[in-house]
């Protein structure tokens, strides 16, 4: 990294912590069920609890294989009888908001397409659609006019005029909105004092809090335990759903041979490294950055062995890595 581009994200990252930052995540996969069965049908195919939702209530769950094996992650929100976009009350009687990493799209609506046979539901493309825009940090509830929003919660509001559906975070506010209305939507929230950050900014927040991303440290080789994400994305009071036998076994009876962990890295190091606790390959290395707090950071999911307190190999370059618990303290 060069000093510019660290003095850069340095400022970004102050922004973030400080201020409010503005991030166009627009690129996420979206997805909109609509039909009298929408809720029962995901409540049979995903991990969380979706009939329990409410109108405006969300939750984070996950699409797995039937070996218990993710296939994506998600936001799911009850968004039924909230008109936002062109979308009329009557439109969204009963309807279901599912956004996910723009790379598990595919394999998303394609399992939904599939399996949904038989069922009073429709399954809509709306990525291109939708604009996404990304709040983050203390002042995001402010400058998007809606009240704070516990994590997953969503309600319709007004910004400059351009009705938007807000979405709580565990940073700020996302403001789901029609994809015409994005740009000017932007540009008054630049002026209002919402500064535009680079992923790589709001990538550094996530990997000191140590939330997985799909497609980083998770993908279809991944289980649910392995990543750390089973409090957040699995209801275990909920009936049947695909791959629930083995994510139920993993969980009462088992332990995960994989845990993720963050890492403390002497030096930057490429994700994709190969990690190492002596001669024996435990893992390789997730997403990782620079950390104005806590230095060249990192996320990896590691076999059982490599405990916090463990020092592994980082490639062949000399780097070492300290295995840590997570968050980042």
């Amino acid at each position: 990294m060069t000093e510019a581009v660290a003095v850069e994200l340095d400022a970004q990252y102050r922004q973030l912590r400080e201020e409010c930052g503005l991030l166009d995540r627009s690129g996420r996969g979206k997805l909109l069920l609509r039909g009298p069965e929408a809720a029962e049908y995901l409540q049979g195919q995903l991990t969380n609890d979706i009939e329990a939702l409410a109108g405006g209530e969300g939750c984070y769950a996950a699409l797995l294989d039937r070996k218990g094996h993710m296939q994506a992650d998600m936001r799911v929100l009850n968004v039924s009888a909230i008109p936002f976009a062109e979308a009329s009350a009557e439109e969204n009687s009963a309807a279901i908001w599912v956004d996910t990493e723009a790379d598990a799209l595919a394999a998303t609506r394609r399992h939904l397409e599939m399996y949904k046979v038989g069922r009073e539901v429709e399954v809509e493309d709306v990525s291109e659609a939708r604009g996404l825009l990304s709040l983050i940090g203390p002042r995001s509830a402010e400058l998007s006019g809606a009240p704070p929003l516990p994590e997953h919660f969503c309600e319709e509001v007004a910004v400059n005029g351009v009705e938007c559906l807000a979405v709580g975070t565990a940073f700020g506010i996302d403001l789901i909105v029609a994809a015409e209305e994005s740009d000017g939507l932007r540009a008054f929230l630049g002026a209002a004092g919402a500064v535009e950050v680079s992923p790589a900014a709001v990538e550094i927040l996530r990997i000191e809090r140590g939330t997985p991303r799909f497609g980083a440290e998770m993908d279809s080789s991944t289980m649910p335990a392995e990543a750390g994400i089973v409090e957040a994305a699995v209801n275990f009071e909920k009936g049947c759903y695909i791959g629930q036998e083995t994510v139920a076994r993993l969980h009462y009876r088992g332990k995960p041979n994989r845990r993720l962990r963050g890492l403390r890295l002497s030096a930057e190091a490429r994700p994709g490294t190969a990690l190492r606790a002596g001669e024996k390959e435990v893992g390789t290395l997730g997403s990782s950055c620079v950390s104005p707090i806590h230095g060249p950071i990192a996320l990896a999911i590691l076999r059982r062995e490599a405990e916090p307190g463990s020092e592994l190999s980082v490639g062949e370059d000399g780097v070492t890595a300290q295995v840590v618990d997570l968050p980042f303290g």
